[in-house]
């Protein structure tokens, strides 16, 4: 595949041990589509030539600069055989192994490996994206071998050579021309690749829009066009569709797409998309999304492939192209952070951006509730670092209620205006899920009383939602403040009066001293109607979804002692008031008041030890059955 022309002796190198195992998952386990081998080749071909245009802005010496920037493929269909060679920036050998002896990030390799374990495939939106695809040739292949030369005027050319096994080699050899080829013999069940036709039919499907010519033999056959430059009215659904999945490495339509263009104190186009969906962790990796956003062109010239300098980190999920000529060419990584024409870019494209959402909500609300429900704890950080935006942030929110069906939302405006003329407060309630939430003792008052709740199950609520503080001049307020206006009196049920001042007295003092140090207070509910108790926050105090929550994050933080309250119309209360007058020193008594205070704990997830709790619950269903 390669000629002789070698110069020095061969040096054979061997793969890292965390190499070996990545190979053989890679090969083995994880790949289901064997075409992306050739997406990832053609994608690093791309890479290369981005660069060395780039270079040859500002370096004069770069090797063969008339040299055309083009990726040229040959194959052979008799004899199984494949070629793929760019005139890009090449390597050394040093870059050689860097790049092709050793996993390309860390984490990779336990990531694959997760996945193996999970039995999930690895499919193609992930392949690039942990610096790996080079490796997907070794599934339609025994053997690789690379030629290159660096770009650097004083270059020298290698050849590298590997079976995907244990070693590899690298030796020098004579080349004329900077750049890389790739070579390598088809495997029998994979000799569909050397068909010219299965070949044009994969780059039109993954590479239709890589920024330089692709030649099969003498024939181009993908289309370089710079759709961000066309009017809205040119652009066709299906190829803005096309070249979604080429810049974000995607299999699905995305949701939408915004063409922009600005002419005024600053000057660009840009093409921006929506993703049908998140990554799973993309809340998680929120500081760590360097490496997200849209991609930066200065007069039609890559500059940043994924600039975080565009978006404000809550929007880096955004896809699409950025294309200004306010920029010089040259302009390097450091000038773009500090640039007063990005940070005005950024500005207006982030106004343009939400404005597009509230679009999408007013006009497509079904697609705006896909997004929402996709990148809506995403866009909620927003409300804590964009203050700027704040309120249209805050518009864009998104909740069910106790008035809504599950997966059905309400704004916060539309709440606000259909409250009661004597409520005064926007209630809401945290936990982990829409039935747990619903089922908890602490919404009955309101639920009695026909007086909506927001029901907040999205982690990232309780750090968000607090911090809005008001909306339209009511405040936010959890159902769990002890300093909730219960002035709306709920009807008293027939038999379920609640206790007069004097017996309730020495019935809460009890209660006080069985619990001691454990609880703030106890004092009498307004707030239950079906429930004995419920724990509500102290005066002070989180919620016990955001202490939960701040729980996981530090171990050791102490529980905030509860308030107590007590339904007074309810019958075990009565009872135990009856018991009180009988005989206060009843040790059965006791038991009650802490079995009733452990059982709330339980409920909130508070409870560190069930031993006890069990052990009482025996105790008294004993009793109670030797009563009868």
């Amino acid at each position: 595949m390669s000629n002789n022309n070698s110069t020095a002796p061969v040096q054979e190198f061997e793969y890292k041990a965390e190499m070996k195992q990545l190979l053989d998952l890679i090969v083995h386990s994880l790949y289901t589509h064997p075409e992306i081998y050739l997406r990832e080749l053609i994608s690093n071909a791309s890479d290369a030539l981005s660069k060395v245009r780039f270079n040859a802005l500002t370096d004069q010496d770069i090797l063969d600069k008339e040299s055309e920037l083009a990726v040229r493929i040959t194959i052979d269909s008799k004899e199984m055989t494949f070629s793929i060679q760019d005139s890009g920036v090449g390597m050394t050998e040093e870059e050689l192994i860097a790049n092709l002896g050793t996993v390309a990030k860390s984490g990779t390799l336990s990531f694959m490996q997760s996945l193996k374990e999970q039995q999930k495939q690895l499919d193609g939106n992930l392949i690039g994206q942990f610096g790996v695809g080079f490796y997907s040739v070794f599934m339609v292949t025994e053997e690789v071998t690379v030629e290159t030369r660096s770009a650097r005027p004083d270059s020298q050319g290698y050849r590298w050579r590997s079976g995907g096994q244990g070693t590899y080699t690298i030796e020098k050899i004579d080349k004329a021309d900077r750049g890389t080829t790739i070579s390598f013999k088809l495997k029998e069940e994979h000799k569909e690749f050397a068909e010219e036709y299965r070949v044009e039919q994969i780059i039109k499907k993954y590479s239709n829009f890589v920024d330089f010519p692709i030649y099969l033999g003498e024939k181009q056959v993908n289309s370089v066009t710079a759709l961000w430059q066309r009017s809205k009215g040119e652009l066709k659904d299906e190829e803005v569709n096309e070249f979604y999945k080429f810049i974000a490495n995607d299999y699905n339509d995305p949701l939408d797409y915004l063409p922009v263009s600005v002419e005024g104190m600053v000057t660009f186009k840009a093409l921006l998309f929506l993703p049908q969906e998140a990554p799973p962790d993309m809340l998680y990796r929120q500081g760590e999304l360097e490496n997200h956003g849209p991609q930066l062109y200065v007069k039609k010239v890559l500059i940043q492939n994924e600039c975080r300098d565009l978006l404000p980190e809550y929007l880096r999920f955004i896809a699409g192209v950025v294309d200004t000529e306010d920029l010089s060419l040259n302009v390097s990584r450091e000038v773009v952070q500090s640039s007063p024409v990005m940070a005005k870019i950024r500005q207006i494209l982030t106004g343009k951006i939400l404005g597009w959402f509230e679009t999408l909500a007013k006009e497509q609300p079904e697609k705006f509730k896909t997004f929402y429900k996709a990148f809506g704890p995403i866009i909620k950080i927003g409300l804590n670092t964009d203050f700027t935006n704040r309120d249209k942030l805050i518009e864009l929110l998104r909740f069910e209620s106790t008035k809504t069906a599950e997966g059905e939302y309400i704004t916060l405006k539309e709440y606000s205006d259909r409250m009661g003329a004597d409520q005064k407060e926007i209630y809401y309630h945290s936990g982990t899920s829409r039935g747990q939430l619903l089922a908890h003792p602490n919404l009955e008052y309101f639920q009695d009383m026909g007086i909506e709740v927001l029901l907040l199950s999205d982690p990232v609520d309780v750090f968000v939602i607090p911090s809005i503080h008001e909306y339209d001049k009511k405040p936010l307020k959890s159902i769990e403040k002890p300093d909730i206006d219960f002035s709306k009196q709920k009807p008293v049920k027939e038999g379920a009066e609640p206790l007069p001042e004097n017996l309730l007295s020495p019935v809460l003092q009890l209660f006080r001293e069985t619990l001691g140090e454990d609880i703030e207070d106890v004092i009498e509910s307004h707030r239950l109607v079906n429930s004995p108790v419920t724990l509500v926050s102290g005066k002070d105090g989180l919620d016990s979804q955001m202490e939960k929550i701040m729980k996981m994050m530090q171990a050791n933080m102490p529980s905030a002692k509860k308030i107590l309250e007590i339904n007074t119309s309810h019958p075990i209360i009565r009872n135990l008031s009856g018991m009180v007058i009988a005989d206060a020193g009843n040790p059965l008594i006791r038991t009650v008041i802490r079995q009733l205070y452990e059982g709330a704990l339980f409920l909130e997830g508070g409870l560190d030890s069930t031993t006890a709790f069990l052990s009482r619950m025996n105790e008294l269903i004993e009793v109670a059955t030797l009563s009868r």
